[in-house]
């Protein structure tokens, strides 16, 4: 916070000014200014303005709408892991009303387990659930109405049935808030351990750079970069004392849940640990207004999928080469010390775009089929919509396509549940042009 000393000038009726600077001492103790009568026509005045910022910063960034991501995700381990054969334990979850990112205890391997199921299956039921209760103007019943995401996540978590342990963080995507009666739509954050949310936005304008103006902080035992804060599901070959009820208690009452008013135009990052401890909040900054400049004069035009990509690409890559020996034979710094850590490593890019009627359909089409974990799609023309993406599975004999090129709308973008990028170069998405419903 930054605290201002300012002085406080007052006009009174006959003209006469005051001036009032910092408080002064008496006898060592703070004597108190009054606090003075504001008139009608100065409050008229005051509401006046008010009313014209609050007209100006809605015009520019918020038309009364619902709102959803457009989001990609990539992932990768590190390579120094990957040498000793470990698998990539992390989960992304990148959907039109829900983006989340687990990362599974690699640990779990040394017991039989397959770390990577359980931040899997629970970012998958996150999102069944979350699709079922946050589509804009969708009837919904009142028992299995969104209610925050603590309770998202408990029903989740009970839906689960996989064994693991892992950190989780997720941002929903909630169009249901109104204030002074018109729609606000906020992003609730919930995090569990130490994966870390950044939100970006333009505070100068459309023409201006991405700032930073929200961001969570990590949940770390005793603060020790080894021990986050978890959530779990083991049997007795782990812990033979565990109980379920403890795992629904951390997300009660471990859980740091955070409401931020969501705005066109705005970018989240989040990210596992293999991220944050490698990069310093500036330098993701800088990535991301390196790869999503100010578009120009005119209306907002939403980034491509493309673009989204290459960013979390990059954050991934660069997080990597921190441990990489530079100029002068020494480690880069980064918030742990110099040379980071060799980590699995997951990001979710998104931003924030229009929920317009063309998703609508699309998702209309997809709510009555019931089954949403098999959505795929891939870049192409239309992908302001974030189902779920890239990786359609292959020869699958029950496919059903939908051909949005009639459509006056981007492509539906986003990243397989626990899936995203292993590494490998990604098709261009100029050349993909469905949407794959299974």
């Amino acid at each position: 916070h930054i605290w201002l000393r300012f002085s406080l000038l007052s006009e009174l009726s006959n003209g006469t000014q005051l001036l009032f600077g910092p408080a002064s001492t008496e006898m060592g103790e703070m004597k108190r200014a009054p606090t003075f009568l504001v008139g009608t026509d100065q409050q008229r005045h005051i509401l006046d303005e008010f009313q014209k910022r609050d007209q100006h910063f809605t015009e520019e960034y918020q038309k009364n709408k619902p709102l959803c991501f457009s989001a990609r995700a990539y992932q990768k381990t590190h390579p120094g892991k990957m040498k000793h054969g470990h698998k990539d334990a992390d989960a992304t979850l990148a959907s039109p009303m829900l983006l989340g990112v687990a990362d599974g205890v690699s640990q779990l391997e040394e017991f039989g387990m397959d770390a990577s199921e359980f931040p899997n299956e629970l970012l998958g039921v996150c999102e069944d659930l979350a699709m079922s209760q946050l589509i804009p103007e969708t009837d919904v019943n009142p028992q299995e109405r969104y209610r925050g995401p603590v309770s998202l996540l408990k029903d989740a978590y009970e839906e689960t049935e996989s064994l693991g342990s892992t950190t989780v963080l997720l941002a929903v995507l909630d169009n249901s808030t109104k204030i002074h009666g018109k729609l606000h739509p906020m992003v609730a954050v919930l995090t569990i351990g130490d994966c870390e949310l950044l939100m970006l936005r333009r505070l100068n304008g459309r023409q201006s750079t991405l700032q930073a103006v929200f961001h969570t902080e990590m949940q770390r035992i005793d603060g020790h970069v080894q021990t986050p804060l978890q959530l779990a599901r083991v049997d007795e070959r782990v812990d033979p004392e565990f109980d379920e009820a403890l795992a629904l208690e951390v997300i009660e009452r471990g859980s740091a849940v955070h409401c931020v008013s969501a705005y066109e135009g705005d970018i989240i990052v989040l990210g596992s640990d293999g991220v944050f401890d490698n990069l310093f909040l500036d330098e993701i900054v800088d990535i991301c207004n390196e790869g999503l400049p100010p578009t120009g004069l005119g209306p907002f035009s939403p980034a491509q999928p493309s673009v989204l990509s290459a960013v979390a690409r990059r954050i991934v890559e660069e997080s990597h080469a921190k441990s990489v020996v530079g100029r002068g034979n020494y480690l880069p710094d980064t918030p742990i010390g110099r040379g980071g850590k060799m980590d699995d490593t997951s990001v979710v890019v998104a931003e924030i775009v229009e929920w317009t009627d063309a998703h609508a359909k699309v998702w209309e089409q997809v709510r009555k089929q019931k089954r949403w974990r098999n959505i795929v799609t891939c870049g192409g023309t239309m992908d302001q919509l974030n189902c779920k993406t890239c990786n359609a599975p292959k020869n699958e004999d029950d496919q059903t396509e939908l051909d949005f090129s009639k459509l006056n709308m981007s492509t539906i973008s986003s990243n397989p549940q626990g899936g995203g990028d292993s590494g490998e170069e990604e098709e261009d998405d100029s050349q993909q042009q469905k949407c794959v419903v299974q």
